[in-house]
């Protein structure tokens, strides 16, 4: 009786183990095709800053800003006045907006949520808006980099890495600076610490909200070594009514800018900094 009890429970963890190893496989799956996706990262293939007034687009060397050589010569111009930005096309040289073609339009940022994303041949961009700064962010659907990438490198998954943090909240969020790689600082709400042990080593962790979930951005001993020298990313599920919040390190992943240079990537603030390796997760990749 003793041993089949003994043989029931590896059993019974066996399967869980398996069962989690297959949720993990999964989310590396997922996570390949949104970043493949059109939507994703690797079809990034410019980012120019704007200037206040006329700023004009195209393949030609005598634009303002100069797109790949698969773009016309001369697109048209964008005209940044006091915090607005205007399109206006080249005459005879189409671009499109939801298929259609355009004329002088106002722009809507990425501030809004829905930003305006016009579109020629393979190459579509949008106005992205970051502090003061205004720019576009350039998409080539075929750009070689969605083919290249095949994997991304891992840690081995390993349930061990699934933590156990309790939330502290404070009595009033608190505003937490984060940096970014273009030298702006992000102000986010951070609700509370979240405290943790990694090998009986004490570790906190500064939170954000994200939605319904909670988001970290953290840097380790690991960092720039095997793993991306600017921090890893990790999304958590609110905690439970016991304030409880699980840190699964398997599923930490890399910034954007892992990936491509025309990202504006927030960066690990200082609170986030472990005192620990964190074997888990996502590697560094290699361009």
């Amino acid at each position: 009786m003793i041993l089949f009890t003994i043989n029931a429970c590896n059993q019974n963890g066996d399967s869980s183990n398996d069962a989690y190893l297959k949720e993990i496989n999964k989310w590396k799956e997922k996570r390949l095709e949104r970043l493949k996706s059109e939507n994703g990262w690797l079809n990034l293939a410019g980012l120019f800053w704007l200037e206040e007034g006329i700023n004009t687009i195209g393949s030609d060397s005598s634009n303002s800003i100069i797109f790949p050589d698969k773009a016309p010569p001369r697109l048209g111009k964008y005209i940044l006045e006091n915090r607005q930005v205007r399109f206006i096309p080249e005459p005879g040289t189409e671009v499109l907006l939801q298929g259609k073609s355009i004329e002088e339009i106002e722009i809507k940022t990425d501030k809004t949520g829905k930003p305006t994303l016009l579109e020629t041949g393979t190459l579509a961009w949008f106005i992205i808006e970051r502090g003061d700064q205004f720019g576009i962010r350039l998409r080539d659907y075929e750009h070689p980099a969605i083919n290249k990438l095949k994997h991304i490198e891992s840690y081995p998954a390993d349930p061990a890495w699934k933590i156990e943090a309790r939330l502290e909240e404070f009595e009033e969020p608190m505003e937490l600076l984060i940096p970014t790689v273009i030298g702006t600082v992000e102000k986010n709400m951070c609700p509370g610490t979240l405290r943790f042990n990694v090998n009986g080593v004490p570790q906190v962790f500064y939170p954000v909200a994200a939605g319904r979930r909670l988001f970290v951005i953290f840097a380790d001993e690991t960092s720039g070594l095997e793993t991306y020298g600017g921090g890893r990313f990790l999304y958590l599920e609110k905690p439970d009514k016991q304030a409880v919040v699980t840190l699964d390190f398997n599923k930490a992943f890399n910034p954007p800018c892992a990936f491509t240079e025309y990202a504006t990537c927030p960066l690990p603030p200082r609170e986030n900094f472990l005192t620990v390796r964190i074997e888990a997760g996502e590697k560094g990749v290699d361009h």
